[in-house]
């Protein structure tokens, strides 16, 4: 199974290699858009895509990418709690 994660497409880099960048949560990347793109390079700037290993993997819209970054941070989140109470429970452990 891969995830993509949502990233928007912020400038084209080098369009003879088809690459661009994207900036996934504030961080920005170069990324291929061969699987993307559809003809003028330039009509992707401000896009949303799912990225995954480098590769625009599929063009999303906005509140697509939005609600699917809202669930990885939940889920983010949740692995934190889980974390916590593993952690908890090892120290509950040692006092008995």
């Amino acid at each position: 199974m891969c995830l993509g994660i949502p990233g928007q497409i912020v400038a084209i880099t080098d369009e003879t290699r088809m690459m661009a960048m994207a900036e996934v949560s504030g961080v920005r990347r170069e990324v291929n858009v061969a699987c993307i793109a559809l003809g003028d390079l330039d009509a992707l700037v401000g896009k949303w895509a799912l990225i995954h290993v480098g590769f625009a993997m599929s063009e999303i819209d906005e509140e697509e990418a939005a609600k699917t970054l809202e669930a990885l941070r939940g889920l983010g989140e949740a692995q934190e709690t889980l974390e916590a109470m593993a952690e908890g429970d090892k120290a509950l452990e040692g006092t008995q």
